[in-house]
C-alpha cells in the first residue's frame, strides 16, 4: 500500500497532517451553517493538493517575450508571471509576430490564469485564422501551464485524463526533386524511429518540364503562391499527373508499402486537378492528401473528397471549433488536422477532437513550433481519444530540443513517440542558455514589456 494511502486510511494520522484545516472542517460540519460547512469541505479538500501557490489568490503580473529563431521556424516564445513567482510558458505560433500577444497583456494582468477558460472567452475575440490566432492560442498555453504548477498536476489532467502515455509523431521531410533521394531521406526517419511520414509533392517539380502544366503566360511559380488556388488558373496536365505518380511510386520502392505516407503543398492548382492528382495517387496508399483547397471553400474539398479514394483532410490554419464543425457536419473531409497554436489552445482543440470523434473523423495535429507549443500539443494529443499522430517539424535542427528541461528528467522524444510527462502543467522549464544563443537578433530574454501594460480599449462585441 502506497504510504499516502495508508494515511488515509488512518484516522489519527489523516487529522494530525490535516492540522487546523482538518478540525475547522469537523467544527464547521457540526455547528456551522450550509455555506460554512461547503467552505471548510473545500479548504480540507485542498489542504492535501501538492501544490506550489495558493491557486485563488494567483494574479497575473506581466507577459514578456523571447523569440527563436531557425528552429526551424521563428518562434516568439512568452512568459506569464504571477504574485506568486511561478510562471507559464507558452507559444505565438510558428511564424508570427509575438504582438499578436503583447497586445493582450494589459487585458491579462489582474486575471487569474487557473480560470484558463474565463481569460481564454474574455481574448478570444481577438484572434483569426492561422497566424492571427496566435496570440490567444500562446497564452492560452501559458495559463494551462500555471494552472497545472498551482495545482500540481499535469495539463492533461485538466482535460480529463490520458488515453495513451506516448504519442506518436509524424516527420515531415525536406523535398528533392530526385525520388530516390526523397525516399532515402523518408527510410532515414524511419530509421530513427518514425512510424508515420510526411513529405510535399507538386506542381513545383513540374514549373520548368514541357507539357505538364497549363497556366496563364508570364505567371510564375513564386507569383502564384499568393493567389488562392481556384482562382490561378494552373492545371496539371494528364503527363504532369503520370510524372508525380510515378515519383510517388519511386519513394513506395524504398520506403516500402506498410509505412503511411501523408502529403502536402501540391501548389495552387484547379478542383479537377486535385481530382485527377488524387485519384493517380490511390495505388501508392497515401495516408492523407492536406488542404488541396482552402479551408474556407469547404463545397470544394467536399466535392473533392467525394470523388476520390484518398483521405482529404484540412484544418491547420482554422480558428476555433465552430468552422471544423461546419467542414465535419458537411461531410467535406475524412480527416481533420488542427494547429494547437492556430485552434485555439488546449481546451478548444480537445473540444474539437472530441466533436470530431462523435462524427467518425480522426484527428491529426500540425505543430512546427519550439518544444514549448509541442509539449502542449502532446498533452492535447494524449487527452484525445480520436488521435493519430503530432507533427514533428525540426528533426533537422540539433539544438532544438536542449531549448527545454523536462521536469521529469525523461526525454522530450523516444524512439518516434512523444513521451506524455506526469509532471505539473506542460511538464517543462526553459534551458536560457539554448535559447540565449539562438535569439533572433533583436530580441532579448523576456525583457520588461511595460509599454504594453495601459493599452486599452472598449472591447465588448455587442450592446
Amino acid at each position: 500500500m502506497k504510504p499516502a494511502v495508508a494515511r488515509l486510511l488512518d484516522r489519527r494520522g489523516f487529522f494530525k497532517s490535516m492540522g487546523a484545516a482538518a478540525g475547522g472542517a469537523v467544527a464547521a460540519g457540526l455547528t456551522g451553517t450550509v455555506d460554512a460547512r461547503a467552505e471548510a469541505a473545500a479548504a480540507l479538500v485542498q489542504s492535501s493538493v501538492k501544490r506550489a501557490s495558493e491557486p485563488s489568490a494567483l494574479t497575473i503580473t506581466d507577459l514578456r517575450v523571447a523569440v527563436v529563431e531557425k528552429a526551424p521556424m521563428t518562434c516568439p516564445l512568452i512568459r506569464i508571471d504571477t504574485n506568486q513567482g511561478i510562471a507559464g510558458y507558452g507559444e505565438v505560433r510558428d511564424g508570427a509576430s509575438e504582438t499578436y500577444a503583447l497586445f493582450l497583456k494589459s487585458r491579462l494582468l489582474g486575471e487569474n490564469p487557473c480560470h484558463v477558460d474565463k481569460v481564454f472567452r474574455k481574448i478570444k475575440q481577438f484572434g483569426g485564422p492561422a497566424r492571427q490566432a496566435g496570440g490567444v492560442c500562446g497564452i492560452e498555453m501559458a495559463c494551462m501551464d500555471l494552472a497545472g504548477k498551482a495545482w500540481g498536476v499535469p495539463a492533461w489532467q485538466m482535460l480529463g485524463g490520458r488515453f495513451r502515455d506516448r504519442v506518436r509523431l509524424y516527420a515531415d521531410t525536406t523535398e528533392t526533386d530526385d525520388p530516390r533521394e526523397q525516399g532515402a531521406r523518408l527510410k532515414a526517419r524511419m530509421d530513427r524511429g518514425i512510424t508515420f511520414l510526411k513529405q510535399d509533392f507538386g506542381i513545383n517539380l513540374l514549373h520548368d518540364k514541357p507539357g505538364m502544366l497549363t497556366k496563364p503566360v508570364g505567371l510564375t511559380f513564386s507569383a502564384s503562391q499568393s493567389i488562392m488556388h481556384p482562382f490561378t488558373g494552373i492545371e496539371i496536365t494528364d503527363k504532369g499527373v503520370a510524372f508525380l505518380s510515378d515519383w510517388i511510386a519511386a519513394i513506395r520502392e524504398v520506403i516500402g508499402p506498410e509505412v503511411p505516407l501523408a502529403s502536402d503543398h501540391y501548389g495552387h492548382i484547379g478542383v479537377s486537378s486535385c481530382i485527377r492528382l488524387a485519384r493517380a495517387m490511390q495505388p501508392h496508399q497515401m495516408a492523407w492528401m492536406e488542404d488541396m483547397v482552402p479551408w474556407q471553400f469547404g463545397h470544394l474539398m467536399k466535392e473533392i473528397k467525394d470523388q476520390v479514394d484518398v483521405p482529404i483532410l484540412t484544418g491547420e490554419d482554422i480558428y476555433l471549433k465552430e468552422p471544423f464543425v461546419e467542414l465535419i457536419r458537411m461531410g467535406a473531409v475524412d480527416m481533420i488536422h488542427p494547429d494547437l497554436a492556430s485552434s485555439g489552445g488546449l481546451i478548444e482543440t480537445k473540444k474539437i477532437g472530441d466533436f470530431a470523434q462523435e462524427h467518425g473523423v480522426a484527428m491529426a495535429m500540425h505543430f512546427a513550433g519550439s518544444p514549448v507549443s509541442f509539449m502542449a500539443n502532446v498533452h492535447c494529443a494524449a487527452a484525445t481519444e480520436n488521435f493519430v499522430a503530432l507533427e514533428h517539424h525540426s528533426m533537422d535542427v540539433p539544438w532544438w530540443e536542449s531549448l527545454v528541461t523536462t521536469l521529469d528528467g525523461k526525454p522530450l522524444i523516444d524512439h518516434g513517440f512523444a513521451v506524455v510527462p506526469d509532471s505539473p502543467g506542460l511538464g517543462v522549464e526553459l534551458n536560457e542558455a539554448t535559447i540565449r544563443a539562438h535569439l533572433r537578433p533583436g530580441s532579448g530574454y523576456f525583457d520588461p514589456t511595460t509599454g504594453w501594460d495601459k493599452e486599452r480599449s472598449w472591447d465588448r462585441t455587442w450592446s
